[in-house]
């Protein structure tokens, strides 16, 4: 089996074993999983309609909105200089990089935008959500 077939197979399976995933998992299973291993991955599942109002409301009542045409969630950060806001992106930008799971961002001095939604799912997933959970976090 390929590392990538796992992966899809076992959700909770880690997304990134030592960059070896063109390789069979029988001939590189020790090596690759000893090397380094990728921080869990998020639920991986698109948010389904009977779960959005729970999974979502704290995230809107955090300031975070509905985009309007596409299933997606932005928010709108400031801060006090470029210097503050490039260091937020980075922090952000470690965390995503470990996800797996990149946000859409637009930066003009000190303003920082983020959309978030997952592309293979066309939609919001429950990897947003947990990006978004410590977006806010970072952002204090």
């Amino acid at each position: 089996a390929r590392l990538g077939d796992l992966a899809r197979k076992f959700p909770t399976f880690p997304t990134k074993l030592a960059r070896v995933s063109s390789y069979s998992l029988s001939s590189c299973y020790y090596r690759s999983f000893h090397l380094t291993m990728a921080e869990p991955a998020a639920k991986r599942s698109k948010i389904e309609d009977n779960e959005r109002d729970g999974v979502l409301s704290e995230l809107l009542s955090n300031g975070w909105k509905m985009v309007d045409g596409r299933d997606a969630i932005i928010k709108k950060f400031r801060f006090r200089d470029f210097n503050e806001a490039f260091g937020f992106m980075t922090r952000v930008a470690i965390r995503a990089d470990k996800m797996d799971h990149h946000p859409e961002w637009f930066n003009v001095y000190n303003r920082v935008d983020i959309t978030l939604s997952t592309h293979d799912y066309s939609g919001l997933s429950h990897r947003d959500v947990t990006l978004a959970k410590f977006i806010d976090e970072v952002a204090q």
